[in-house]
């Protein structure tokens, strides 16, 4: 007799449940994960297909949308662009059945090439992750530049209020102002990439139009004449909310931690208050 669907491995249902036999969400994960190396030139559609096939070789549990189409419940939040490589990219998922995060990051990690490495898993705590996704922190690795004019071009644009540049968009050519989303702009003393290379640490806002590191290039070149010998590298340190005080970019995946703390701490008071140490006397009854 042929065995019948959903009762293999002892009798335990599909990990991953068909569009068809939809069931609820009832977990929802956030995790960072980073482009390095070639993996940097992966588009945002293409990472996309490999992450939704890696979700299948871990076998997980993921919730599907309703409708004529569904699609996996899988959404992703301020994707660096082609070409950037990045340590800070963030998306949630959905399952039907509640995992491990560290098991689930582990899974997902052997899933996934070299160069597009899950960093951390946690459980989503209250609140929107697009929304603290405020600002990033770039560094643009400029080949051939001296770090003294590199200082020169970034006090030249720093003195600008506004500083135009063009971006051929889906919707033809644009001019924006790349100026006003720059909070902070300074030649960098990290470790470069190559001899003759100048570093530069740039935190941006995210809005509308969405400013990137290498418009914020356009600008500098526009006010500045630099003699940059090959492509500028992209790399996003962190995106997050902002840190008012200081400019610097804030941990968006800390709320989680500490609702998930909050929630383990809740939960260990309250088997300690069901269970009493064992000796104690029991409260006399009343009479």
């Amino acid at each position: 007799m042929p065995e019948r669907p959903g009762c293999q491995n002892g009798g335990v249902a599909p990990v991953q449940a068909p569009p068809s036999q939809q069931l609820p969400a009832v977990q929802k994960l956030r995790i960072r994960f980073a482009k390095r190396g070639r993996l940097r030139f992966t588009s945002h559609r293409d990472f996309q297909r490999a992450f939704e096939r890696a979700v299948r070789r871990a076998e997980l549990p993921v919730a599907f949308s309703h409708g004529f189409s569904p699609h996996p419940k899988i959404s992703y939040a301020g994707a660096a662009p082609t070409g950037a490589a990045s340590e800070a990219e963030y998306l949630e998922i959905s399952l039907t059945h509640e995992r491990e995060p560290e098991q689930v990051r582990t899974a997902l990690d052997e899933a996934l090439p070299p160069g597009l490495d899950i960093l951390e898993v946690v459980t989503a705590g209250p609140g929107s992750l697009a929304d603290r996704l405020e600002v990033s922190e770039w560094l643009i690795a400029l080949p051939g530049v001296d770090p003294a004019a590199a200082g020169t071009a970034v006090e030249a644009f720093l003195a600008r209020e506004e500083i135009l540049v063009e971006r051929m968009t889906k919707r033809g050519l644009r001019s924006f102002d790349c100026r006003g989303a720059v909070l902070r702009l300074a030649v960098g003393s990290e470790p470069a990439p190559v001899a003759a290379c100048a570093i530069l640490q740039v935190v941006l806002r995210h809005g509308t139009p969405a400013v990137r590191p290498d418009d914020v290039l356009a600008g500098v070149l526009e006010v500045a004449t630099l003699p940059v010998t090959g492509p500028a590298l992209l790399t996003r340190l962190a995106q997050g909310p902002l840190i008012a005080a200081s400019g610097t970019v804030d941990d968006p995946l800390a709320r989680d931690r500490d609702a998930t703390q909050a929630t383990a701490a809740g939960q260990a008071d309250a088997g300690h208050q069901t269970h009493p140490a064992e000796g104690d006397a029991a409260a006399p009854t009343a009479p």
